[in-house]
């Protein structure tokens, strides 16, 4: 997705396209603001409007092709993972992956002048992750424009949130969520009455914006569910008119099923960042989620 296409962050959208036009991009960015604002999506967007080899955000270069899709050897992310020996421990960023972004900065960029390090879920760096991180940022290597992702400027240590050139977003308004539940429950609701072609018909032509959305959508569902299940006030829940259907629904749930269907839109949204298929992932949430409920 070209930042021009990205609408509902207007202010983060136009910071960012003044510092390509005036030739000021910064050596490090802290993308903040609240999960589903789209800081993904949009650091996304820069890196590829950063790799392009018109400098001018084209689309339709080499640069711009590569980095859309996730292929760009000039582009490199990084997202908390799940210790190895323990599958089901906490996803984090630990010091041998700031190691491995360090090397990557130190080698010529391959294809153009710079080279694009993406940090997701920045504050999610544990043990001596930040101070190797802190150093990495005091010293960068020329060329280098590092984006961090983070829910708040506190996030991480001081030092390191004052080295950055902060990008602020917004939550998308409460009337947005309300339609992502509605999408979310409409589409469980096809799946489960019809199965798996009224699936692909409402996920046919899915691009990752999209999915991003709709994954948020689940996530979103399944909180007010729980809440439903215990009996929250329906202004508690992100769309109130449909507190008779998110009750009915939940009664067909356990809260650990509920549980166990938000753990599977993280890993989902997860996939999306490590360039998955956005209709294939998609399709995979909606059909643990009619595993998991009743």
């Amino acid at each position: 997705m070209a930042l021009e296409e990205i609408r509902d962050q207007p202010r983060a959208v136009d910071l960012l396209r003044r510092a390509l036009e005036g030739g000021r991009v910064a050596h490090a960015y802290a993308f903040v603001g609240p999960a589903g604002s789209g800081r993904m999506t949009t650091a996304r967007a820069f890196a590829q409007a950063l790799l392009c080899e018109t400098g001018a955000a084209c689309g339709g270069c080499r640069g711009c092709t590569l980095a859309a899709g996730g292929q760009h050897p000039d582009l490199h992310v990084v997202v908390p993972t799940r210790p190895e020996r323990n599958p089901k421990g906490a996803p984090l960023i630990r010091i041998d992956a700031v190691r491995e972004l360090e090397r990557q900065a130190s080698l010529r960029p391959a294809l153009g002048g710079r080279r694009v390090l993406l940090v997701d879920e920045a504050d999610r760096m544990t043990g001596e992750a930040p101070q190797a991180f802190l150093k990495f940022l005091e010293e960068p290597p020329p060329g280098t424009v590092v984006i961090l992702v983070l829910p708040g400027v506190r996030a991480v240590p001081a030092t390191i949130i004052s080295r950055c050139q902060i990008v602020r977003f917004q939550a998308r308004d409460a009337g947005r969520a309300a339609a992502a539940v509605g999408e979310a429950l409409a589409l469980l609701e096809a799946a489960r009455a019809d199965g798996a072609p009224a699936l692909f018909r409402r996920t046919d032509r899915v691009d990752r914006e999209k999915a991003e959305a709709l994954i948020d959508g689940c996530w979103l569902l399944c909180r007010d569910l729980l809440l439903a299940r215990a009996g929250a006030p329906a202004a508690l829940l992100h769309d109130a008119d449909r507190a008779a259907a998110l009750a009915a629904e939940g009664a067909r749930w356990t809260d650990a099923a509920l549980l166990g269907a938000i753990e599977a839109c993280r890993f989902a949204r997860e996939t999306l960042i490590n360039n998955v298929t956005p209709r294939l992932t998609v399709e995979t949430v909606i059909g643990r989620l009619l595993a998991r409920a009743a």
